[in-house]
């Protein structure tokens, strides 16, 4: 399970004068259980890669905390991150390298040894329709290529939690179905906790079992998404996000 409780997080831009402080995050708050498929949605600039990156360790919040699996993500930054499989916005494969090549190393990093890292990642091939492509260096791949083999890396060490950024950006229609029944395969054979960031709709009413609604920095909602229809008073979900994110005008 991921708790998430009043994370809050600023940058600061420019020098001298031209210095200004940016409130990415604000308050944001949400629980993602085990077994189950958490939304986070938000209009662009609302918070929600930064409170991922947070989620992950990767930034440490100005406020707030943050617990994987009950590890307090602030203190415990690395025995938090041997329970995250994480994969961002920027894939970061190296092109180099085999597909089987980056996720084996990747695996040996989290402490797999040669033989249980090249299990893994046969075994991720598998499931995740890579096999053809195992031998092949990374650099010419598709974007739908490149995401499989990044989600594989981000998986090569069985994590518990998995937290993905926007993964269906740039993906064709078969790399997204194939992308959301892997995603269904982790929650409902594995139990794994994912939370996932997007912009589509569509995924939302098709993957998610639990919503987070981010807007300003902040929380402004959280449900099921019959729970956010009825509360919104409409019938389309998109119609009841954009009422949610930006006020009730909007969504008319």
């Amino acid at each position: 399970m991921i708790v998430v409780q009043g994370l809050a997080r600023q940058f600061v831009q420019g020098r001298g004068r031209s210095r200004r402080v940016l409130a990415a995050v604000r308050s944001v708050g949400f629980s993602a259980a085990d077994g189950c498929i958490t939304g986070l949605l938000g209009p662009n600039g609302a918070g929600k890669t930064t409170t991922l990156r947070m989620v992950a360790g990767l930034l440490v919040p100005d406020a707030g905390t943050i617990q994987v699996a009950g590890v307090d993500v602030v203190a415990q930054p690395q025995r938090a991150q041997a329970r995250l499989g994480v994969l961002s916005d920027a894939r970061g494969l190296y092109p180099r390298l085999t597909a089987r090549e980056n996720i084996v190393y990747y695996g040996r990093l989290h402490g797999l040894d040669e033989a249980a890292a090249q299990d893994r990642a046969e075994t991720l091939a598998r499931m995740l329709e890579l096999v053809p492509l195992l031998e092949r260096r990374t650099e010419g791949f598709s974007q739908g290529e490149r995401m499989k083999t990044a989600l594989a890396r981000a998986l090569v060490h069985d994590p518990s939690h998995i937290i993905l950024d926007e993964p269906t950006n740039g993906l064709d229609v078969l790399a997204t179905r194939s992308l959301r029944e892997a995603l269904r395969r982790l929650r409902d054979e594995q139990g794994k906790c994912i939370v996932f960031s997007t912009h589509i709709m569509q995924e939302v009413e098709r993957l998610c079992d639990q919503v987070v609604v981010v807007a300003g920095g902040r929380t402004v909602a959280e449900g099921t998404v019959p729970e956010l229809l009825a509360r919104t008073g409409q019938t389309d979900f998109e119609a009841g996000f954009v009422q949610l994110a930006f006020g009730a005008a909007a969504a008319r």
